[in-house]
């Protein structure tokens, strides 16, 4: 028995369009509700949210049987730390901040077993195989790895030609606000200079054998996205939603009051 296919790699090289969302209530039962939504695919991030292993793993397993896809997205691309995600059933990382080819190559092969990577082999222990059930999990897992680079400075967009370039990096993700910040334009990514980079960096990815991926909040700017390039696209935050449905929902009380 092999390992599970990655649906969301397949989507992606296939150029299907995905559409996803953030997950930031670390919380795997807040996780399921979002899914029912059926989204494409969902961030889990340990990035800007408070998760960690534990609950990274717990959403993992509530999303294991619904349409939508986890995508893992750690603060670090350290091994240690990819090592434990994929353990715990993450096929799909998504690694913030990459500036460079060589960034990209260390993370693909953080990702894979040897001898195409550095992987560790204990799976006989790791949910990934769901604790020793799928026996033919170490020899076909890493064609089932998804990785995404987030490009999200100057830097980054300056080596973007090269990290094209880099072997099993399946989508490159644009960071529109951190992208703003590095330019100079703090929370403004629809600032002109800002705007014509990410065009830019969105025409180049789609351009190219890798998936471009982006972030967007409202519906406009989410179109202008995906009318540049963008095949994935996260057109919303969990947490945004609740906080902005609670005040709109508040707010009309006190205004009929």
């Amino acid at each position: 028995m092999p390992a599970p296919i990655n649906a969301f790699k397949a989507a992606l090289a296939k150029g299907d369009m995905q559409y996803g969302c953030w997950a930031g209530f670390a919380d795997a039962y807040a996780t399921e509700v979002l899914a029912s939504a059926r989204f494409d695919w969902l961030v889990i991030d340990g990035e800007h949210a408070p998760n960690d292993l534990r609950s990274i793993t717990a959403q993992l397993a509530v999303l294991s049987s619904k349409h939508s896809h986890p995508v893992v997205r750690l603060p670090m691309g350290e091994d240690w730390a990819i090592k434990q995600v994929l353990d715990a059933g993450a096929q799909t990382l998504l690694i913030p901040m990459v500036e460079s080819a060589d960034q990209a190559c260390a993370l693909v092969r953080a990702m894979r077993y040897p001898p195409h990577g550095i992987r560790g082999s204990g799976a006989a222990l790791a949910r990934a195989s769901n604790f020793s059930t799928i026996p033919d999990y170490i020899a076909t897992a890493n064609a089932q790895m998804c990785l995404v680079v987030q490009v999200e400075t100057m830097d980054g967009i300056a080596a973007l030609d090269e990290i094209l370039k880099v072997e099993g990096v399946d989508g490159v993700f644009i960071g529109p606000s951190d992208l703003a910040a590095d330019m100079g334009h703090m929370g403004d990514s629809s600032a002109a200079p800002v705007a014509r980079t990410i065009k830019d960096a969105l025409a180049r990815i789609a351009a190219s054998d890798k998936a471009a991926g982006i972030l967007a909040l409202d519906h406009g700017t989410a179109q202008t996205y995906a009318d540049w390039g963008a095949q994935f696209l996260a057109v919303g935050i969990d947490v945004v939603m609740l906080a902005q449905t609670a005040r709109a929902t508040m707010a009309k009380w006190r205004d009929e009051g």
